[in-house]
């Protein structure tokens, strides 16, 4: 079975950690570890092979974080521009016939998910589902009228996957959603924007009652269905009625499927998405013993950009679902973020304690992106700082960010695209000052690295070595700089700075110019394929 891993991502719903160029996938949320690493650990045992389906700018970030868990060897699909899940899922089953994968099982790469022995269980069952000839998706029982999900309509369970044959017990007793209540039978009013509404019953108890009546239990059901309908996020009216009916669940974005199947079913509803899918593919220059396809531009526009749901699981008979109780989020928000990180003894959620100090506040998500944040008298607010922006929200409206990120859009700057430290496939550059007439960077170049030969139009550099060994070339001639040294390049001089030694080379790079944007730069050589 290959694991396909959906590794785009635009950066709009968690601004302003997330940026076009830097998706929530790649932040360090949990335990120091990205929710990309998170899923290619939790998928490797379950996987005889990984194929990462990303943009070109994000392939040297997503290949530095799998080389810090030790993983190699995968296959890589580059997409030149975005085109929606159903290009990449076509582009996978042609990859996937090529190499021999019998099996493919498609995630996102930006899905928390908890209980992994559940999960394993979960996905063997929609694998043997898949070895019959359906296409599997996975649905989770919902905790709340989420609105930012999708639903799926299921029917009643057919078959029981590796559930027993306690599951309808299960259902109706262990799994039955509570009101949110204070410990004296009141009404949760401690929990107004839920209040009414459902969490699971509690673990202790529902294991008491498992091991008085073991036979009628099942603590992690499994239930395969066939699926009525496909649901749109609701508003919170809609997501509780959907509750309450019993057989809704949250849509987890995770496929299984033969390849030879979904390749029948793309044919028979989004033919054109097929057969611009094979060309691209054919025409893909491929790279580096076949580890790295790369997609031409003018082939990928040609696919229609369209998500696999609506290009084709909405119309198809063929789709299976299998349901669970997955402790599952897709940390849409920062809502969502909130749930999941520890709580002080003030419920507020910090990402560093050493960087907030407060009084009188509770209820808050705090991030402080390395700068001391103080609360006082607060309570129910985000607050997320970054090197060049700061976003403060209350809790609940994070929904509302990606309003905030258009704006940004239609006022041209650059702070939706990416943060003052942007990753390179040499290393990486940080701005540390910037003016309309200048420019001051902080450029860290990998042991072996070399930047593009190249040249620039209405900027002139100084360069300062700080620490490593740099060779660099001006012109027709090469030069060795060691620490606090410098050079200068003039404007319109060709120009390459290249690291030779085994450890980091960092510059300070000044830029003095009329026109300083990134796009002023023409590469005439290049060892990442970028001219």
């Amino acid at each position: 079975m290959t694991n396909v891993i959906l590794c785009g991502g635009s950066g709009t719903r968690l601004w302003p950690i997330s940026r076009t160029y830097f998706p929530k996938q790649f932040y360090k949320f949990i335990n120091g570890m990205s929710l990309f690493q998170l899923t290619v650990l939790r998928n490797k045992a379950l996987s005889d092979d990984f194929l990462i389906v990303t943009n070109k700018d994000q392939y040297f970030i997503a290949l530095d974080q799998l080389d810090e868990i030790g993983v190699k060897n995968c296959r890589f699909i580059l997409e030149p521009v975005q085109r929606n899940t159903a290009a990449a899922v076509a582009l996978s089953c042609f990859d996937a016939v090529k190499n021999g994968s019998d099996v493919l099982f498609v995630t996102p790469s930006d899905h928390l998910i908890k209980s992994e022995s559940l999960y394993k269980r979960v996905i063997e069952a929609g694998k043997n589902e898949a070895l019959k000839g359906g296409i599997v998706i996975f649905g989770i029982k919902p905790s709340c009228p989420e609105t930012g999900y999708g639903y799926i309509e299921a029917a009643l369970a057919q078959g029981k996957g590796n559930a027993d044959a306690g599951t309808e017990a299960h259902e109706k007793n262990i799994n039955i959603y509570k009101k949110f209540d204070k410990a004296d039978g009141t009404a949760g009013a401690d929990n107004k924007d839920n209040e009414g509404w459902f969490k699971p019953e509690p673990e202790a108890i529902a294991q008491a009652k498992y091991n008085n009546n073991k036979d009628n239990y099942n603590l992690n059901p499994i239930s395969v269905s066939s699926v009525l309908s496909f649901k749109e996020k609701p508003d919170k009216e809609t997501a509780m009625e959907y509750i309450s009916k019993g057989n809704f669940y949250w849509n987890g974005g995770m496929l299984l499927f033969k390849p030879e199947i979904m390749f029948d079913e793309l044919k028979a509803f989004c033919p054109s998405i097929y057969e611009n899918s094979a060309s691209a593919y054919g025409n893909a220059a491929i790279d580096g013993n076949g580890q790295m396809i790369r997609i031409k531009e003018r082939d990928m526009l040609k696919i229609e950009e369209n998500s696999i749901d609506f290009a084709l699981l909405e119309k198809t008979k063929s789709v299976r679902a299998v349901t669970s109780n997955l402790e599952w989020s897709d940390l849409g928000n920062f809502d969502s973020i909130y749930n999941e990180l520890e709580k002080d003894e003030n419920n507020n959620a910090v990402n560093s304690k050493d960087d907030v100090v407060g009084f009188n506040s509770r209820n808050n998500l705090i991030m402080s992106g390395g700068k001391m944040i103080a609360a006082i008298d607060v309570e129910g607010l985000i607050i997320i700082n970054t090197d060049d922006a700061v976003l403060i929200s209350k809790k609940g409206s994070s929904q509302n960010v990606k309003k905030i990120v258009e704006e940004l859009k239609n006022r041209n700057s650059e702070l939706h695209t990416h943060h003052l430290t942007v990753h390179r496939p040499w290393g990486s550059y940080t701005v540390l000052l910037e003016s309309a007439l200048y420019k001051l960077k902080k450029i860290s170049v990998k042991p072996g690295a070399k930047l593009s030969l190249q040249k620039h139009f209405h900027r002139s550099e100084h360069w300062i070595v700080t620490s490593g060994t740099a060779v660099v070339t001006v012109g027709d001639k090469e030069t060795l700089l060691r620490a606090n040294e410098s050079t200068y390049i003039p404007m319109g001089f060709v120009h390459r700075l290249e690291n030779p030694g085994l450890i980091p080379l960092v510059i300070i790079e000044a830029q003095v110019g009329e026109y300083l944007k990134e796009d002023d730069i023409v590469r005439l050589e290049d060892d990442y394929n970028r001219l």
